[in-house]
């Protein structure tokens, strides 16, 4: 029986330098019917407050992710055996205005809300989880969010500009 999912291209069909730069060498695709889970990268960083370069994030993830294996030898652990994944590209953001990017993000990701996938982000700075998180919302009702990170940037004063999102807030909204 042939396989109905969506499966890493292996090493010996393209070199793993070679090829599209896909997630874990899944396919792109453009259809999302079928797909359980979609790779989506967000390179989006001028909402950051110092360090420019998330926006590389999704590239350079993708780049790195051609070594990971379809199953891990250890567990045995098979996900592409049994759910549909593949690579659905980048959001098409604005480079020059921020405001504009996060309703372009929101907008896309409310787009996704119509078909029954899983969404899995590659970033991008901290200021594209407030609108993902208002697209989510608005197909799953009010979502929690556990936010992990070392810094103390999330007080509401620092780096203040006006009537912008700022990267390190979103836990805070």
């Amino acid at each position: 029986m042939d396989n109905l999912f969506h499966q890493p291209q292996g090493g010996n069909e393209m070199p793993r330098f070679a090829g599209r730069a896909t997630m874990m060498r899944l396919p792109f695709i453009e259809d999302l019917q079928g797909l359980d889970a979609a790779f989506v990268g967000i390179p989006l960083d001028i909402g950051t407050s110092q360090r420019s370069g998330t926006r590389y994030g999704p590239r350079y993830i993708r780049a790195e992710s051609v070594m990971i294996r379809p199953y891990n030898m250890a567990t045995g652990a098979a996900p592409f055996d049994s759910l549909s994944v593949a690579d659905i590209g980048d959001v098409p953001i604005n480079t020059y205005s921020l405001l504009k990017s996060v309703q372009i993000i929101e907008d896309y990701y409310t787009g996704l809300n119509s078909y029954p996938l899983i969404p899995l982000t590659l970033g991008g700075d901290h200021t594209i989880t407030l609108p993902i998180l208002r697209a989510l919302t608005k197909k799953h009702g009010p979502v929690g969010l556990i936010h992990v990170d070392a810094h103390t940037d999330t007080n509401d004063e620092m780096f203040r500009r006006e009537n912008r999102p700022r990267h390190h807030l979103p836990p805070r909204r």
